[in-house]
């Protein structure tokens, strides 16, 4: 069979495949929390003492920069290497790539009801396409228009200089650069990144913060409850934060579309978004996008659409795998 795996930050899927390149079906998924693991070879033998399914084909996305088959993650203390993956499992060679890469691959196999639109774009449109994905940390990709089909390439802008564009967030990043060496994209547009906004609006005394909301934050992820208490509308401070975290979503989504030239289309991918599909949906979100001066006309004519399937990257590495099985090449089944 085919094994696909995401591996987060956060969590790491795992799940067997059958069916085809086009169509990958899952028979098997397990999901386990990383940080508790050593690694991915740990995690692979515990699946495999679950599931007694020979792997014809492998194919893994991680969330990290993979060069010559070997990833430093940023968010957990692992150095992944495919070679010891293939090993762990019994195979010549594993495909390890960026998860947002596997996101990529798993547009392709997306059906109407697991994506929402925010933009439709202009009619007709078509050329490359770009996905921005916020999560456990930050990530993109692009996709290369190649005739009638796309060819994802991996990108690690997510680390790029964030770039303020008002008095406000000039202030996040004088506050933030007090606290990191560096102040990437990443460091506002994820569930750390929007903890670091509240933070910001708390410290600098635009906003307050309540006695009921510093209790619940010692007691759960601040991330989550910021969220939470933001799509309630059940404290101030949250709301704000919120709606600045959207607003620099839709800034830096706006930024990719341009580098990207993706006239076919920007994916809002990753865990975040379909739980803050309200705000996303409101002004904030695509008022930024669209800011770009002279160029706004250009991003008006571009497609927007929220990807809602959390199984996207899995199906993506899936989609590999099968492309990549020397079997099913050699029986042509692709």
């Amino acid at each position: 069979m085919i094994l696909a795996g995401d591996i987060g930050g956060t969590n790491t899927r795992l799940a067997f495949f059958d069916g085809t390149a086009q169509q990958p079906r899952p028979a098997v998924l397990e999901v386990f929390p990383s940080k508790v693991h050593s690694g991915p070879e740990e995690i692979l033998r515990k699946f495999l003492a679950n599931h007694n399914n020979a792997v014809e084909s492998a194919a893994f996305g991680i969330a990290g920069a993979v060069r010559n088959g070997r990833c430093q993650t940023p968010n957990l203390p692992w150095t992944v290497d495919s070679a010891s993956l293939a090993q762990c499992l019994g195979l010549p060679s594993v495909s390890l790539l960026n998860d947002l890469e596997t996101n990529a691959h798993g547009i392709a196999v997306l059906g109407p009801t697991d994506v929402t639109t925010l933009s439709a774009g202009a009619e007709g449109c078509s050329g490359n396409r770009v996905l921005i994905a916020a999560g456990t940390g930050l990530g993109e990709a692009g996709l290369l228009a190649e005739g009638n089909d796309y060819r994802p390439y991996p990108s690690e802008g997510g680390h790029a200089d964030f770039a303020p564009r008002n008095p406000t967030e000039i202030d996040l990043l004088v506050y933030l650069l007090q606290r990191f060496e560096h102040v990437s994209y990443e460091r506002v547009l994820s569930g750390p990144g929007l903890y670091n906004i509240y933070q910001f609006l708390r410290d600098t005394r635009r906003a307050e913060e309540p006695a009921w909301l510093t209790e619940e934050m010692a007691k759960r992820d601040p991330s989550a409850v910021i969220s939470e208490h933001a799509l309630k509308g059940s404290a101030p401070i949250c709301e704000m934060a919120m709606d600045q975290f959207v607003s620099i979503y839709g800034a830096e989504a706006g930024n990719l579309a341009l580098k990207g030239m993706a006239t076919g289309g920007v994916y809002i991918g990753g865990g975040i978004a379909p739980r803050i599909l309200p705000k996303l949906q409101g002004p904030g979100f695509m008022n930024a996008f669209l800011a770009k001066g002279r160029l706004s006309k250009l991003l008006e004519a571009i497609p927007v659409r929220v990807i809602l399937n959390d199984k996207t990257a899995l199906l993506g590495a899936a989609r590999v795998a099968f492309l990549r099985s020397p079997q099913r090449r050699i029986a042509g089944a692709e």
